[in-house]
């Protein structure tokens, strides 16, 4: 007969499998090479079963977390595997994100018998393309750099060195980024290790009768959330500043339909693709609205019970998502600023739309950006080439509850900063600004957080991409408030010219010029007390 399973059980389980996720995460993150692995600790781990469902995740990148299970069931095409195997892959149309966010898989066997998947994905910081950082303003994804379909980049414990090369050639910095896949695949085996102890604990059996009944479990605790949200329409339209090719606004409309416990997102309406990077994959798309649903959960299930993150909580969302629009783009268009930027409006559009239904729980928007810069070219003092990428924090909008994080990455992105030290360490810049840019937050009864204002000094010459918004349409406010400010990129030359740069911009700098980005603030909520 088989062993019942209780709810100890399934605390313990989740808890376990989640700490399988957390540990891949540790391993990556100590014994990786670039600052934005290793200090930024730009990357996400999680567990999947059998069938490629997602059963538990690490406290990671939202944008990651909710696209990669389109990347294993992408990956689950090379079946049969074998133990040993590890997949590669980056293709944004097949589950990845952008080309810089790479992706492993690899299956967890118990003597011959599948018993899961483990997955990583990890921001290397230049996989090629037509600029340092492999951000570029492109057309093209090709433009953007090297892009990788499902792969075995181990076969049965063997290393594809071939592969490795290939990629290795095609990628800035090869050193620094056969140390990154390296620690990647440290991850990948530490994962493998411990899902199997997991596994083992309980047996082949039960550990899969623990995985479904994880996955309904948070399915029901997500239904019965979202019954506390009113039944209804709710429609919102926000927009993304421009394209990086034409000043037109690029809008992103959404009608959020909740009825019964479940959640129904059109898009319908939204910009058609640009030629541009700022289209989003459908994948990015879901990723954003689940992180609004589980934000939702964190406030709505009672007694603040955590509902376990795996593919249950994913079951009461479903979707209309316009074909070749810059929701749901298709090939060949570039996608990285997508991922970044055009994720965060979404999220924008989704919680203005929910801010209707729910007006005391919905804060106003934050900063709305994720400030990307990237930085490469020859460092001379060190005989080598370098690739930075990096995102800045801004202001979180004010809510009911109280004001606004001041200077913190907010929404699709939870990475960490880089600190000043390990940028000169690393890189032929330094900082000479690093401080909060007071009075950006909007006013309010409670007042939005407070932008970052960060400057560069260049010590060599430089090519400099920056992907940016919320330089002209400001963070909006609620219920009365005010917006925050918008953010500002401003350019000094050694030889004391100033400009403004756009929000998204290729330029090249030289020894001397100070690059400052002045990160938006967050919108206000309420009206202020008389």
């Amino acid at each position: 007969m088989p062993r019942r399973i209780d709810p100890a059980d399934l605390a313990i389980a989740n808890a376990l499998f989640a700490s399988v996720a957390e540990e891949m995460g540790v391993t990556l993150g100590r014994t990786a090479h670039s600052p934005n692995i290793k200090e930024r600790r730009d990357y996400s781990c999680a567990v999947f079963d059998p069938q490629g469902r997602l059963i538990a995740q690490a406290s990671h990148i939202p944008v990651h977390l909710g696209a990669m299970p389109t990347a294993v069931r992408s990956v689950l095409t090379l079946a049969p595997f074998a133990p040993g195997d590890v997949v590669i892959l980056n293709d944004p149309y097949l589950g990845g994100t952008h080309l810089p966010d790479i992706t492993m898989v690899s299956p967890v066997f118990i003597k011959r018998t599948l018993a899961g998947f483990v997955a990583s994905r990890a921001h290397h910081a230049d996989v090629g393309g037509i600029s340092p950082g492999s951000m570029p303003l492109a057309e093209e994804l090709i433009q953007e750099g090297v892009v990788i379909p499902p792969i075995r980049l181990v076969d049965r414990d063997k290393l594809n060195q071939p592969v490795l090369d290939l990629l290795l050639s095609n990628m800035r910095g090869p050193n620094e980024r056969r140390g990154d896949l390296d620690a990647q695949m440290a991850a990948q085996r530490t994962g493998e290790e411990r899902l199997r102890e997991v596994v083992g604990r309980f047996g082949f059996r039960h550990s899969s009768r623990l995985m479904s009944a994880l996955m309904d479990y948070a399915e029901r605790m997500t239904r019965g959330a979202l019954t506390a949200v009113p039944g209804g329409d709710y429609a919102f339209e926000d927009f993304l500043d421009d394209d990086g090719v034409s000043e037109d606004p690029v809008p992103i409309r959404v009608r959020v339909s909740v009825r019964d416990g479940a959640v129904h997102c059109d898009f319908s309406g939204s910009g058609p693709e640009r030629p541009s990077s700022i289209n989003a994959v459908a994948a990015v798309t879901h990723s954003a609205v689940y992180y609004v649903v589980r934000c939702l959960l964190e406030a709505l299930v009672p007694g603040g019970e955590a509902v376990p993150a795996n593919e249950g909580c994913f079951r009461p969302v479903t979707f209309t998502l316009p074909d070749r629009s810059v929701v749901n783009s298709g090939p060949p268009r570039a996608v990285a600023a997508g991922n970044v930027e055009t994720s965060q409006r979404i999220v924008d559009a989704v919680l203005g739309a929910l801010a209707q239904a729910l007006p005391d729980l919905i804060p106003a928007a934050s900063q709305g950006t994720m400030n990307n810069l990237t930085i490469g070219g020859w460092d001379a003092e060190r005989d080598r080439q370098f690739a930075y990428y990096e995102t800045i924090g801004g202001g979180a909008g004010a809510g009911p509850g109280g004001p606004g994080l001041d200077a913190v990455h907010t929404h699709m992105t939870n990475t960490m900063n880089t600190p000043g030290e390990a940028l000169e360490m690393t890189y032929p810049f330094r900082l000479v600004q690093y401080a909060l840019r007071r009075g950006s937050g909007g006013a309010g009864r409670y007042r939005g957080g407070d932008g970052i204002a960060r400057s560069y000094e260049f010590l060599a010459p430089a090519a400099v991409t920056l992907l940016t918004d919320r330089r002209r349409r400001a963070p909006w406010g609620l219920n009365g408030g005010s917006p925050g400010a918008a953010g500002r990129n401003l350019l000094r030359r050694a030889d004391g010219t100033a400009v403004e740069l756009p929000s998204k911009a290729q330029l090249k700098v030289g020894p001397g010029d100070i690059l400052t980005l002045e990160t938006p603030g967050g919108g206000g909520w309420g009206k202020p007390e008389p």
